[in-house]
């Protein structure tokens, strides 16, 4: 990809690792439906997420403040064998759960200033195969890039990759169980 900095591993867990994550995170994750802000306009953020990592490492979007909560030994294993592969360290992971195929987020960049300049982004699925989709956000004449991210995988977006494209999950017409997506990340103070 041009301006970016994306890999790709499937089979980064295996069932029934990957299904004893995705029960674990169902039951011990304080999930919750945010409220956020659009173009002025308040909406239930169309899935359940949750943010948790080292204490005082708050991250806002869409006009949601979140305040972190403690590490859960689930988590900490995870964030273990991700920066194992990756090579990053990482205080925070933002988890969300997308319920069905009718959850989704739309077209955004993860390029907060609480991240950064050049943010590196670990992304864990687990659950159902969902479609992931990155277009350029200034070169439109270069071909939007599409990902299955299938349980168990691990994507990593680093260099200029937020600064440069934006990704989404768009809701899909073919029925489609639950999938829990980490997305670890390092808050920056």
């Amino acid at each position: 990809m041009v301006d970016a900095d994306v890999r790709f591993m499937q089979g980064f867990y295996h069932p029934p690792r990957s299904t004893h994550y995705m029960e674990q995170l169902l039951r011990e994750i304080q999930w919750r439906e945010e409220t956020i802000r659009l173009w002025g306009k308040e909406y239930l953020q169309p899935r359940l997420s949750a943010w948790y990592g080292d204490a005082g490492r708050r991250y806002a979007y869409s006009g949601v403040m979140l305040h972190p909560f403690p590490w859960t030994e689930t988590l900490l294993q995870i964030r273990e064998d991700v920066e194992s592969a990756s090579g990053c360290r990482f205080n925070s992971v933002l988890l969300n759960l997308y319920r069905d195929e009718n959850d989704s987020v739309g077209w955004h960049s993860d390029a907060e200033a609480e991240l950064g300049d050049m943010p590196v982004i670990a992304s864990v699925s687990l659950g159902a195969t969902r479609r992931f989709r990155l277009r350029h956000k200034a070169r439109k004449e270069l071909k939007p890039v599409v990902i299955d991210l299938t349980d168990g995988s691990l994507l990593l977006m680093a260099g200029k990759t937020q600064a440069c494209w934006q990704h989404a999950i768009h809701k899909q017409a073919r029925t489609c169980g639950p999938r829990i997506n980490l997305t670890f990340r390092n808050i920056v103070q």
